[in-house]
């Protein structure tokens, strides 16, 4: 038996309250039996293990928390990378672009995705949603922005990612976009041919106001632009403006007398179409003519176009060469 020096300070270690529901404090101070003391240890045991099952059902639920954790954000990389509102990539409006992304997934539930663009107008802090056309997808990974899609200036290029398994997980990322003028391509002879070849006693016409080309519009808009125009004898004068027609006698290109030229008044445009009248070169000459075009609108825009014309004595028919592709030709202002 135990010698009763040996009893546990119960009220030391478990309260008193806890202790009445199984024994009384007095008969365990007063008790030296092996039975009463083996009681006293089996409710102090209880006591422990009831502790430990309370300890493991707040160890579970810790658990479940982290498996809810195990599917996470997806993480959003787009190419082109590092683009912002002060650095954003620059495209001209006649050109096609593409924007990439790279996602990476982390999820035990499902790996499946919802992914969407959005357009914003950055005008105004970037707040004015865009409506694209139809034909243009927008829940790919990537987005194709067709050529003269958006008009000049700054975009936002936005794409959203969901979780399926999980709604509330979503990541963003954007790029920043500049659509840009491409410039247009003052023409004075068809398809943009620069060298001609031309029969002494033929009309030689020059009309950039039909074949110039505006590269981020459908149709080049004549009406829009004034123009002016040079010519010289090629290697061996200067230009001379042909808007000195009172001293037509002055100009070293013509030869002769009378309307050595003329503008078409049936063209699309005031002075965009200009006729150069038979036999008001010689032959055996090359001659360069030159057209400055200026913006109505705004001054500060101006186009150059130039043609090379070759005279001889025989009647040539023009045959103009152009690239079938023509983003695979590379403009030449001098030549093509």
């Amino acid at each position: 038996m135990f010698p009763t020096t040996s009893t546990i300070p119960v009220s030391a270690t478990i309260p008193t309250t806890n202790l009445s529901q199984t024994i009384s404090s007095t008969t365990v101070s007063q008790t030296t039996s092996f039975t009463t003391a083996s009681q006293t240890t089996s409710s102090i045991t209880a006591s422990q293990t009831s502790s430990t099952i309370n300890a493991s059902q707040t160890i579970s639920t810790t658990t479940k928390a982290s498996v809810n954790e195990s599917c996470f954000r997806p993480k959003i990389r787009l190419i082109p990378s590092g683009t912002s509102l002060s650095s954003p990539l620059q495209f001209r409006r006649s050109q096609d672009f593409y924007i990439l992304s790279k996602i990476g997934l982390n999820c035990n539930d499902s790996l499946t995705t919802t992914t969407k663009w959005t357009i914003n107008n950055c005008s105004l802090e970037c707040s004015s949603p865009v409506q694209l056309d139809q034909t243009i997808i927008t829940n790919f990974s990537e987005l194709f922005i067709p050529a003269r899609t958006f008009p000049y200036g700054l975009y936002e290029l936005k794409l959203t990612v969901t979780m399926n398994a999980s709604p509330n997980l979503t990541s963003f990322a954007s790029a920043f976009v500049r659509i840009t003028p491409s410039g247009i391509a003052a023409n004075l002879a068809p398809l943009g041919t620069t060298m001609i070849t031309h029969g002494y006693q033929q009309n030689l016409i020059l009309d950039p106001g039909s074949y110039s080309v505006d590269p981020d519009q459908n149709k080049f808009e004549a009406t829009h632009w004034t123009y002016e125009y040079y010519c010289r004898i090629y290697g061996v004068s200067s230009f001379q403006s042909l808007a000195i027609s009172s001293d037509a006698e002055k100009l070293l290109c013509f030869e002769g007398n009378g309307i050595l030229w003329n503008f078409n008044e049936m063209s699309t445009a005031p002075n965009s179409s200009l006729t150069i009248t038979a036999g008001s070169l010689l032959s055996n000459r090359t001659y360069q003519f030159m057209v400055r075009m200026e913006n109505r609108q705004t001054s500060s825009i101006q186009v150059t176009g130039f043609v090379l014309v070759n005279v001889v004595d025989t009647r040539s028919p023009v045959i103009a060469v152009a690239c079938i592709i023509s983003k695979m030709c590379q403009q030449n202002l001098e030549y093509q």
